[in-house]
């Protein structure tokens, strides 16, 4: 005989247990505060900030380029984050980049995802955790300061 709870019912909804309540659940991060990961309004208006001071540099230097402009805005990227964690516009939100482990992201994870983030798609593709493409592709995390 089959036990009616074990096979549910349309009633019931789908099963929500392996859902985490918040972002960075799964990692076991903090829901808020300095750890946590980085929301949404935090990382939109970081990147605005980066792409307004690469747009600002290459209308003075080479005219407004678009061109230009991305590779000023990935050079930043990389070079801010592989050695300082952050760039100007995440420093500005509080927050920065880690290893999912917690330590630095380093050069050639700053690169790769500095690469993947000018091509737009990586990162607006995320995850439950908030983690875009680029991230997940060089185990990084968005944490707040």
């Amino acid at each position: 005989m089959v036990d009616r709870k074990d096979i549910g019912s349309w009633l019931s909804g789908p099963d929500t247990s392996g859902i985490s309540k918040y972002p960075g659940e799964r990692l076991g991060l903090p829901e808020s505060g300095p750890g946590s990961i980085a929301r949404a309004g935090r990382r939109i208006a970081a990147i605005m900030i980066d792409w307004g001071i690469a747009l600002l540099i290459s209308n003075f230097a080479f005219g407004g380029d678009p061109w230009a402009t991305l590779a000023i805005f990935a050079v930043e990227q990389t070079l801010l984050i592989g050695t300082l964690g952050y760039s100007i516009g995440h420093r500005a939100m509080g927050i920065h980049v880690v290893r999912a482990g917690g330590g630095p992201a380093g050069p050639l994870a700053a690169l790769v995802r500095s690469l993947l983030l000018c091509l737009v798609i990586p990162a607006v593709i995320f995850d439950p955790d908030h983690r875009g493409l680029h991230d997940k592709a060089m185990d990084t995390l968005l944490v707040r300061r």
